[in-house]
């Protein structure tokens, strides 16, 4: 499963949610998608905007956990 870490690199930044939306142009309700990880897909474009307001990486934002019970888990 994909986690969403934004809110650890909100916090490390010290931007709120209200800022974050307007620096990247989506609507505060569209970032709490993000932010709960309630969203299917994120667009590239979204994605490097939050990384250049947030200076960070996309792995800092995004992380693959594997589900336990997976077919791969032997």
């Amino acid at each position: 499963m994909i986690v969403v870490n934004l809110d650890v690199m909100m916090a490390k930044r010290k931007i709120s949610s209200g800022d974050l939306a307007e620096k990247i142009d989506i609507t505060p309700a569209n970032l709490s998608i993000l932010k709960t990880g309630k969203a299917k897909a994120v667009r590239f474009s979204t994605l490097e905007k939050l990384c250049d307001v947030l200076d960070c990486q996309p792995g800092e934002i995004l992380e693959y956990r594997r589900e336990e019970g997976t077919a791969d888990e032997k």
